[in-house]
């Protein structure tokens, strides 16, 4: 009599398949329907996001590392101490940023947690990382509120910073996925200085927004408008050169300060998002349509 063949594993207990390009779809579909359901149990209804730059820290430490740069002098060379001096130095002037973004955070996560609302309205959510993202983490901890790390999974980067909220601490494989996560939620997105990744994450909101594929209405904040217009001339260069509408410029507002920031957010996300739809449609229609019978 045959033995009979040891009963197979199923599908979705068998590492090698899941792992394999065969099994990439469904790896996919988990970055979708594990932090959805995380989402719902934790009662997140939105989020404003922060990007910025992994690589701005805050004042204390940036002028740690200064006054250590003073100590070794003696240890370098000439040449290598004043080029390592000059970038202590652009550390310290660029930590008014991380200051800045914590600050901000702080202000909406207070506001936010006033809202009465079932579900959390309006949670700070970055990448996860240092820097702007970890700054804008801190701040929501501060006041007390939950924050969502959106990290990603690579060989040579970033670990979540210690303020995310452990049940709101993600890691994705798909940068993709994690984009998704990002502008899914999001009724604000707040973009400080930074780096490729964060021109990425702003233009693609702005074209998306440019061609009416957001079903809602997201608010564009960018931050510091010394640093944004050294790199990128809106009005004189793209609105001149007929490469965007003039109209394109009111789908972000240009802030440099947290309170400036605060206000703006907080009037838009109510208009918005928190007043009634009636209201926004009367609100909206020309005085002579209110009075006439």
């Amino acid at each position: 009599m045959k033995e009979r063949p040891p009963r197979a594993s199923l599908a979705y207990e068998n590492q090698q398949f899941l792992t394999s390009p065969d099994g990439r779809i469904l790896r996919i579909l988990a970055e979708y329907a594990e932090p959805l359901a995380r989402f719902r149990r934790e009662q997140i209804q939105d989020t404003v996001v922060f990007f910025g730059s992994a690589r701005f820290h805050s004042r204390a430490a940036t002028e740690r590392n200064l006054a250590a740069l003073g100590e070794n002098e003696r240890q370098i060379s000439e040449k290598q101490h004043a080029t390592e001096k000059k970038r202590a130095l652009a550390a310290v002037d660029m930590a008014r940023y991380y200051e800045d973004a914590r600050r901000l955070a702080f202000l909406l996560s207070q506001w936010s947690m006033q809202i009465p609302a079932r579900r959390r309205r309006f949670v700070i959510t970055t990448g996860g990382g240092p820097g702007i993202m970890e700054a804008a983490n801190l701040g929501a901890k501060d006041a007390g509120a939950k924050t969502i790390g959106l990290n990603i999974h690579l060989p040579f980067e970033q670990m979540p910073n210690p303020y995310i909220t452990s049940s709101l601490n993600f890691e994705f494989h798909y940068f993709f996925m994690r984009k998704f996560w990002f502008a899914y939620l999001a009724k604000a997105l707040v973009i400080f200085p930074g780096g490729f990744g964060t021109l990425d994450e702003l233009f693609e909101i702005l074209t998306l927004a440019q061609t009416q594929k957001l079903a809602k209405k997201i608010l564009v904040v960018i931050y510091g408008s010394e640093y944004w217009n050294r790199l990128i001339n809106f009005f004189h260069t793209m609105v001149d050169a007929g490469a965007i509408a003039r109209e394109d410029l009111e789908l972000f507002k240009i802030v440099d300060s947290p309170e400036e920031g605060f206000e703006f957010l907080r009037d838009g996300l109510t208009r918005y998002h928190l007043q009634p739809e009636a209201e926004r449609k009367a609100e909206a229609m020309p005085e002579i349509a209110k009075t006439n019978p």
